[in-house]
C-alpha cells in the first residue's frame, strides 16, 4: 500500500510540474484596460477573465501550439496561434466591433425613412401624415432640404436638377414612368401608394455605384417584406373610393389596393380655375405577392393606372383656348429575390417591365406614343471580414419608344428610338474602426444608341467625432442618356454628365436630429438646340454646361414637446446652366434661391385627434421677360403655402379625416408665358401661370377591419 501511495504522489507531482501559466493584459486600441474580457484556449476549458486592470492569468496542461481566444461585448473576437510555453506577460489589443448600433454610417447625400433605417430622417407614416402632401410620396419629400417647390409640375426637382434627373426604383428595379398623367402646368402625383412600402431612401446626390442613369438623385422604394396581420381597408373620399386587403398563409402573403378617382363631383362643389371638358378620372391598383423560401424571399409587385382628362387651356399665342385631351394607360411590374447562397454570399436579382401608352388630342391633331422599358438586375455581396464588405452586380436596361403625330386632315410623322444600356459595378465598404468608414466603387456602362462607354467612380467617407455626431463626405461622377424629348429626333448625342461633391455633418441624440450639408455639382455635355423647343429640325449639340452649389439644413425634434413632433428644413442654392436654347448661362426657371419648410404634428388625447400643419415659403423663381434686354431677368413673387390636416378617431378602427392646402389663399404665380410677337406698342403680352385653385379641400372616411380590432389607418393619413 505504501508503494502505491508513493506512486500516486509521484504522478501528481509530475502533473503539477507539467502545468504552464499564461498571463497578460487586455486593452483596447488606445491602450485602455478592458475588464471582464473572456480569455481561453480554443477546444479546452482552460481560461480566465481579465480583472479591473485588464490583467489575466491561468494555468494549462496543454503544450505546443494552441489558439488563444479573447472576446468581449462590442469588440471583435481575437484569435491567434501561440506557443503555450512562451505566452507570458502578453498584451492583447481588441478592436471595436463595427457592427454595433453606434458605429459610423455614411450619411452624405442620403435621407433614410423606414423601420430598418439606422438613422431615420422620416418615418413611414410621415409620407402620408404631412399636411399638404395629400398622401403623395413626392409631396412629403418636397418638405426636405435640397428639393425645389415646382407647383405647376408636382415632380421631384433636386439641387438644381430637372425632374427627369431623378430616377425611381421599386425593390431595386427601375421605374421608367414614375409620375401620373397630366396636362401642361397642372401638377401631377407619384404613381405609387405609400401603403405598400415600409422603407424609402432618398438620395440628393453622391449615391452608390449600384444605381446609374441619374444626374441628380435616386429615390428607392422598398415594399413590405412581411405584413403583420390580415386586414381590410375601406376608404370613402371626396375625390373617389379605395379598398385594400391583406391575406397571410404559411410561407406566403398577398396584399392589394385599388382606388377610383373622379374629380368631377369635387369640381362641382369647389370650382377651380380650370376649364374642364371632362375632369381627371383614374382607376389604379397595386399588389404584392411574397413567398418565403428557406434561404430567401421572393416578391412580385404589380401596379396599373388608367387615367383620362379633357381640358381647355389658355395660350397667349392663340385666339381661342387649346383643347387638350389625354388617355394614359400605364403598367409596371417586377419580380425580385433576395437571399443567401454558398458560403454566406448575399444575392439580389430581379426583372421589371414598364409600359406607358398615351393618346393625346391637341385641338384636332393627334399624338400617340408608347414606351416599353425592361430592367434586368443581378447583385451579389459578401462580408469578407468583420471590417470589409464587397458587392458587385450588373444591370441591363432596354427602352423602346415610338411616337406618331397626325395633323388634322394632314400628314403623319413618326419618331422614336431603341436603346439598350449594359452596366457593371463593384463596391466595397471598409470599416477602419467604429469611427471611420469608407465606401469605394465604380460603375461602367455601355450605351447602344450613343455608342459610348463610360466609367464613373464613386467614393464616400464617414468619421464619427463623438457618440452622437459625425462628418461624411461623398464624391461621384454620374451620366445619363438625354431624355426621350431629344433622342426621339436624333441619336447624335453623348451622355449628359455631372460630378457631385458633398460634405455633411449630422448629430442625432434623444429624438432630435440635426444635419447640415454643403454641396457642389458640376454639369458637362448638357443638351442644347437652336429652336424655340426641341423638334425634328433642331440642331442638337452636347455643348451645354452648368453648376449648382448650396447649403441644406434639417432639424427634427420629437422630444421637446409632449405628443408633438416637427421638422424644419432650409435650402440655399446658387445654380446656373447654359443648356436647351439658352443664349447664355443663367439660373433655370424652376429654381428658387431660398426655400424653407416647417412641418408639425400633434396628438390631442382628449379629442382623439392628430392635427398637423405644413408651411413652405421660397424666394421666387426667375423667368424670361422679352421686354427686357437681359435674359431670364424677371423673378416671381415669393411662394407661400400653409396647409392643415386633422384626423379624428370615431372609434379605434374608424377615422374621419380632413385637410386643406393653402389656408391663407396665397395667389402663387409660378412664371409667365409671353407672346411670340410684340403688339402694336412693341410690347410682348403675357399671362400668369398660377394655381388651378386657391385651396384644395379633402374629406375622407377610413375604416379598417382586422382580427385584433385595434389597427387603423391613422399612420397612413
Amino acid at each position: 500500500m505504501k508503494t502505491i501511495f508513493t506512486f500516486l504522489l509521484f504522478i501528481l507531482a509530475l502533473q503539477s510540474f507539467a502545468q504552464t501559466e499564461l498571463s497578460g493584459k487586455i486593452t483596447d486600441e488606445r491602450g485602455m484596460a478592458i475588464p471582464g474580457a473572456n480569455i481561453y484556449l480554443e477546444g479546452t476549458y482552460d481560461g480566465a477573465s481579465s480583472d479591473e486592470n485588464g490583467n489575466f492569468s491561468f494555468s494549462t496542461s496543454e503544450t505546443g501550439t494552441k489558439v488563444v481566444v479573447v472576446s468581449f461585448l462590442s469588440f471583435e473576437t481575437f484569435k491567434k496561434e501561440i506557443d503555450v510555453s512562451n505566452f507570458k506577460n502578453q498584451t492583447i489589443k481588441l478592436r471595436e466591433s463595427v457592427n454595433t448600433l453606434d458605429a459610423v454610417i455614411v450619411t452624405a447625400g442620403t435621407f433614410e425613412a423606414g423601420d430598418k433605417a439606422r438613422v431615420s430622417v422620416l418615418k413611414p407614416l410621415d409620407i402620408v401624415t404631412t399636411a399638404g402632401a395629400a398622401g403623395d410620396i413626392i409631396g412629403a419629400l418636397n418638405t426636405l432640404p435640397g428639393t425645389q417647390t415646382v407647383g405647376e409640375s408636382g415632380r421631384l426637382f433636386v439641387r438644381g436638377g430637372e425632374a427627369d434627373e431623378t430616377q425611381t426604383f421599386v425593390d431595386g428595379l427601375r421605374v421608367a414612368q414614375p409620375y401620373g398623367a397630366t396636362a401642361q402646368n397642372l401638377p401631377t402625383r407619384g404613381r405609387f401608394s405609400p401603403f405598400l412600402f415600409n422603407g424609402i431612401s432618398f438620395s440628393t446626390g453622391g449615391y452608390s455605384a449600384e444605381f446609374g442613369e441619374a444626374l441628380s438623385s435616386v429615390l428607392t422604394l422598398n415594399t413590405i417584406d412581411e405584413p403583420t396581420q390580415e386586414q381590410t381597408d375601406i376608404s370613402l373620399m371626396t375625390v373617389g373610393l379605395g379598398i385594400g386587403n391583406t391575406q397571410k398563409w404559411n410561407k406566403n402573403s398577398f396584399t392589394f389596393n385599388a382606388a377610383y378617382i373622379n374629380l368631377e363631383p369635387y369640381q362641382k362643389l369647389v370650382p377651380q380655375a380650370v376649364d374642364w371638358n371632362k375632369p381627371y378620372q383614374s382607376l389604379a391598383g397595386e399588389m404584392v405577392y411574397r413567398y418565403q423560401f428557406k434561404n430567401g424571399l421572393l416578391k412580385v409587385y404589380g401596379a396599373f393606372d388608367v387615367a383620362q382628362l379633357d381640358i381647355n387651356q389658355e395660350d397667349i399665342n392663340q385666339p381661342e383656348k387649346v383643347r387638350f385631351d389625354l388617355r394614359n394607360d400605364n403598367f409596371y411590374g417586377n419580380a425580385s429575390y433576395k437571399g443567401t447562397f454558398g458560403n454566406s454570399w448575399n444575392l439580389h436579382t430581379g426583372v421589371s417591365y414598364g409600359l406607358g401608352l398615351n393618346k393625346i388630342g391637341i385641338n384636332s391633331d393627334q399624338v400617340k406614343n408608347d414606351e416599353n422599358a425592361i430592367h434586368l438586375k443581378m447583385k451579389v455581396g459578401k462580408k469578407i471580414t468583420e471590417r470589409i464588405k464587397i458587392s458587385a452586380g450588373a444591370d441591363y436596361f432596354v427602352t423602346d419608344f415610338d411616337e406618331k403625330f397626325t395633323e388634322f386632315e394632314g400628314q403623319s410623322f413618326k419618331v422614336g428610338y431603341q436603346n439598350s444600356i449594359a452596366a457593371v459595378y463593384a463596391e466595397s465598404d471598409i470599416f477602419f474602426s467604429k469611427k471611420l468608414a469608407m465606401k469605394l466603387g465604380a460603375r461602367a456602362s455601355q450605351t447602344s444608341l450613343l455608342e459610348e462607354f463610360r466609367l464613373s467612380p464613386r467614393a464616400s467617407f464617414a468619421y464619427k467625432v463623438s457618440k452622437n455626431s459625425q462628418f461624411s463626405f461623398a464624391y461621384g461622377d454620374f451620366v445619363q442618356t438625354p431624355r426621350a424629348d431629344y433622342i426621339k429626333y436624333s441619336d447624335d448625342f453623348q451622355s449628359e454628365k455631372a460630378s457631385h461633391y458633398i460634405f455633411n455633418f449630422q448629430h442625432n441624440k434623444d429624438g432630435r436630429l440635426f444635419r447640415a450639408e454643403a454641396y457642389y455639382k458640376k454639369y458637362h455635355d448638357l443638351v442644347k438646340f437652336d429652336t424655340n423647343g426641341a423638334q425634328f429640325n433642331s440642331a442638337f449639340t452636347n455643348d451645354g454646361f452648368g453648376y449648382a452649389k448650396g447649403i441644406d439644413i434639417f432639424w427634427r425634434d420629437n422630444k421637446t414637446f409632449k405628443n408633438t413632433e416637427y421638422w424644419v428644413s432650409y435650402s440655399y442654392i446658387d445654380t446656373e446652366r447654359d443648356y436647351l436654347n439658352f443664349p447664355n448661362q443663367v439660373t433655370p426657371s424652376f429654381v428658387a434661391d431660398h426655400t424653407l419648410s416647417v412641418v408639425t404634428k400633434h396628438w390631442i388625447e382628449d379629442w382623439k385627434s392628430q392635427i398637423g400643419f405644413s408651411y413652405t415659403v421660397n424666394s421666387g423663381r426667375p423667368y424670361n421677360n422679352p421686354n427686357e434686354l437681359e435674359f431670364m431677368n424677371g423673378k416671381t413673387k415669393a411662394f407661400q403655402n400653409l396647409s392643415f390636416n386633422w384626423a379624428y378617431l370615431l372609434s379605434q378602427q374608424k377615422i374621419l379625416y380632413f385637410s386643406v392646402s393653402n389656408i391663407i389663399g396665397t395667389d402663387n404665380v409660378f412664371g409667365y408665358q409671353y407672346a411670340n410677337s410684340p403688339d402694336l406698342n412693341g410690347q410682348f403680352q403675357r399671362r400668369a401661370i398660377g394655381q388651378p385653385a386657391d385651396r384644395f379641400f379633402f374629406v375622407g372616411f377610413f375604416w379598417t377591419i382586422s382580427e385584433n380590432k385595434k389597427t387603423n389607418q391613422l399612420e397612413n393619413l
